[in-house]
């Protein structure tokens, strides 16, 4: 995301591509427009370095944490040699989550927990320890931890899909990127699971 804080009479003389004119006097009033990933990047400019740093207060307020601004502004730009576009920039943010390599979407994956039968081309591959399963968990899955994986690939079908989870998603990672190098189709959760009295709660992390 990148916002030109600047009145619209001058991003109109000149804007930065892809840049959203959101004035800082109006920068509060477009908070609903900001995305839901907290962690989305986040550059901004304007005329005056200060007002740039200003507005990286209000969003930082809002709970984002991955935001910056281009020193200098428009001009530091083109000095730089970037290119520059005439006329009337948006006014609306639109903002498309790319997400990591190897992911499954956390919405496909809550929609497969709730199909009677897991679909034959699927395989749940749970990779926490053994007393970590104690605490619950998903219907299907198969526990391998993810430090005995690799002497246990026999044990996973390399014909089906295989979505990987751990609690938080890094040791999910670590044996996605195992799985990957051994041949399977594998994706992995990038969230946070957790399980209380039978039930779960799954929050992506990005």
């Amino acid at each position: 995301m990148l916002i030109d804080l600047r009145p619209k009479t001058l991003a109109e003389k000149g804007y930065i591509p892809g840049a959203v004119n959101l004035p800082l006097e109006k920068l509060k009033a477009a908070k609903k427009q900001f995305p839901k990933q907290k962690n989305a990047p986040i550059f901004v400019y304007d005329e005056k370095d200060e007002r740039a740093l200003s507005a990286i207060d209000i969003i930082k307020n809002w709970g984002y944490t991955n935001i910056a601004y281009i020193p200098g502004g428009l001009e530091s730009w083109k000095k730089a040699g970037g290119k520059v576009e005439v006329g009337k920039p948006s006014s609306k943010i639109v903002y498309v989550h790319k997400p990591r390599p190897g992911t499954f979407s956390v919405e496909e994956f809550k929609k497969l927990l709730k199909s009677p039968t897991l679909p034959a081309n699927y395989f749940i591959l749970d990779v926490r320890e053994v007393n970590e399963t104690q605490e619950g968990s998903f219907p299907h899955a198969v526990n391998i931890p993810l430090g005995e994986l690799e002497k246990r690939l026999n044990e996973i079908p390399k014909d089906k899909t295989i979505i990987i989870h751990c609690a938080t998603g890094i040791r999910a990672e670590m044996a996605y990127n195992i799985l990957k190098r051994a041949g399977f189709k594998a994706y992995y959760l990038n969230a946070n699971v957790s399980f209380e009295k039978g039930k779960y709660k799954i929050e992506p992390k990005d």
